[in-house]
């Protein structure tokens, strides 16, 4: 975008209310600001011009799709703009706001939908939607500006759940308050759908990154996801709907109804500013730190916008950052300071001293963090179907490069950890491959793909596979027998497909394709697409351990599937990169 020079009045800096959000966007928006510099001086010098109605006669139309939580008050500025002509180089700014999902808008683009390109700009709740376009090559462009506001996420209780539970004067960490939230009957637990929601993937995150540090981590996390998942709403306004409709007994004590929810500062500040005397919800924010909804704003497809249009951006989104854009936001609840935060804000938004409300993790969470929180949340809420096929070649025996560990023996430990975060609803098997493993035969069941709480005799699936797991060795001698095996496990696959799961084939090998006997890739890759049905996916996720194994091989396999291909140098990594698959597979289905 070097065409494109300041608009007026382009504050530097002013929008950004979160220096640690800031960072993540830092070089994009440099960028940004370095081409906007090479703009006229006096575009730089110009400010807010008023000609009466002449710059209505040029007037920049702008559109621009926000998150609900924060359309309205965008429609605020853009009506400030509209009524001070508020002008981009002495053309006023004609901006439109709709109210969007982030969820259906990131849909949108990723899939270039129709109705994809019906907006120049976007302001989603959470800079998660938009790394997410930047991560896929293929989606509609976008390109972050800075973020013009924010709001840290916490419980909201109602006040008899509250007081409970001794708010405000009592804190509580994420974990804590699961606990007390999910393993009471009393205190029921709401939340926003973590694939749909920000709010509800951020808590999830920080809860999955607090339990993940205690004993049997992993097992706790996906108990807790399992809790959450039983009371999920699609959206963060469909979550406020659970609440209890009035101060009646058989509200209160309604089963179906939420005492607490999973809820951003602005969203409970809305809530309490609307509700009736008494009704109104106290806010816990957890002392081990509240992530932040930091509201991003990005240009849409910024390439094919006009200059006009994308300095008309750049220029609504510097209003939010002036003295009269924040007091809008700031009546709607959100914050613009990290270091002055409106005291009527909080205690509107039902929080009290001493609760940490200006408490921030001490470091944001990752994507590779939010990935594998919603891969969990993926496995664990939608139940899967796993057939498990792992290179039990000779070269697994060699050990993982800068350790004295065997690939095989790591490989292991990772699928045990994987095996940890599933349900007794899951289903799992596993295959393993060598050649001529079982007569002419390149592979071996070892154990049929079942539900893990199924029990034969004394033991369960889940204790049969974990035994598997556990007692893979490499096979003297034997090659990589790659192709035979995975069309045979994909048919089966294929044909034992269960409604209702996400179906996959996890395919783990360190080598390439050793059987010179074997079916060849270009015929392997068109029986896979034959056996693809879009009604019935079952991606593989192919994942190459090692530097020996060929990644552009896999990727074309996986592909024919609707799959993902991954190299790991480390075979630990490999639940991460399940995890990882199962969100981008899940997107694309």
């Amino acid at each position: 975008m070097g065409r494109h020079s300041l608009p007026d009045g382009f504050r530097r800096g002013a929008t950004d209310p979160r220096r640690r959000a800031r960072r993540r966007n830092v070089a994009l928006t440099t960028a940004l600001l370095l081409a906007a510099a090479a703009g006229t001086a006096a575009a730089v010098d110009g400010g807010v011009l008023s000609f009466g109605s002449s710059c209505w006669d040029s007037a920049v139309r702008l559109r621009i799709a926000a998150a609900p939580g924060i359309a309205p008050a965008l429609k605020d500025a853009a009506g400030y703009a509209r009524d001070n002509d508020v002008t981009s180089d002495g053309s006023c700014l004609d901006v439109q706001v709709t109210a969007r999902e982030a969820y259906e808008v990131t849909d949108a683009l990723r899939s270039k939908a129709k109705g994809a390109g019906e907006f120049e700009a976007w302001v989603p709740d959470s800079g998660v939607w938009v790394n997410r376009i930047m991560a896929d090559g293929r989606s509609v462009p976008v390109t972050p500006a800075g973020n013009v506001a924010s709001s840290p996420v916490g419980v909201a209780m109602i006040p008899t759940a509250a007081k409970s539970l001794g708010w405000p004067v009592k804190t509580y960490s994420w974990t804590e308050l699961a606990d007390a939230t999910t393993t009471s009957e009393r205190l029921k637990l709401g939340a926003g759908d973590p694939s749909r929601s920000a709010t509800g993937l951020l808590a999830l995150t920080r809860l999955t990154h607090a339990v993940g540090k205690a004993k049997d981590g992993d097992i706790l996390a996906a108990a807790t996801a399992k809790a959450l998942s039983l009371r999920a709403s699609d959206s963060d306004s469909q979550v406020l709907d659970t609440l209890p409709r009035d101060l009646s007994g058989t509200e209160q004590g309604n089963p179906k109804r939420n005492q607490a929810l999973i809820l951003s500062e602005q969203a409970a500040f809305a809530y309490n500013t609307t509700a009736d005397s008494g009704d109104d919800l106290d806010l816990f924010y957890p002392k081990d730190g509240s992530p932040l909804l930091d509201f991003p704003f990005a240009l849409v497809d910024e390439p094919a916008l006009s200059t006009d249009e994308s300095r008309a951006a750049l220029r609504f989104m510097t209003l939010l950052g002036e003295p009269e854009g924040r007091l809008i936001l700031e009546k709607h609840g959100f914050r613009t300071d990290d270091d002055d935060i409106p005291d009527k804000l909080v205690t509107r938004a039902g929080g009290r001293a001493p609760q940490p409300y200006e408490k921030l993790p001490e470091t944001p969470a990752t994507d590779k963090e939010i990935e594998e929180a919603l891969g969990m949340w993926t496995i664990t809420v939608q139940s899967a179907r796993l057939t498990t096929v792992v290179d039990a070649s000779a070269s697994m025996k060699k050990p993982v490069p800068g350790t004295s560990e065997p690939r095989m023996d790591v490989t292991k430990a990772a699928l045990l950890q994987a095996l940890a975060t599933l349900t007794p609803e899951d289903e799992v098997g596993l295959w393993q491959f060598s050649t001529k493993l079982d007569g002419k035969r390149d592979y071996r069941v070892l154990v049929p793909t079942e539900r893990l709480g199924d029990r034969v005799g004394g033991s369960t699936q889940r204790d049969r596979l974990s035994a598997a797991f556990s007692s893979l060795k490499p096979v003297k001698d034997g090659a990589t027998g790659l192709y035979d095996t995975t069309l045979a496990a994909y048919k089966e696959a294929t044909a034992s497909y269960t409604k209702g799961k996400f179906n996959a084939l996890v395919l783990l090998t360190d080598g390439v394709n050793q059987d010179p006997g074997s079916i060849s890739r270009s015929a392997l890759v068109a029986k896979l697409r034959e056996l693809t049905d879009p009604d019935h996916p079952v991606p593989i996720i192919a994942i190459a351990v090692g530097p020996e194994a060929d990644k552009k091989e896999l990727d074309e396999i996986a592909e024919a599937t609707g799959g993902s291909g991954h190299l790991v140098t480390d075979p630990s990594q490999i639940h991460s990169v399940i995890l990882k698959a199962v969100v981008r597979a899940g997107d694309q289905a």
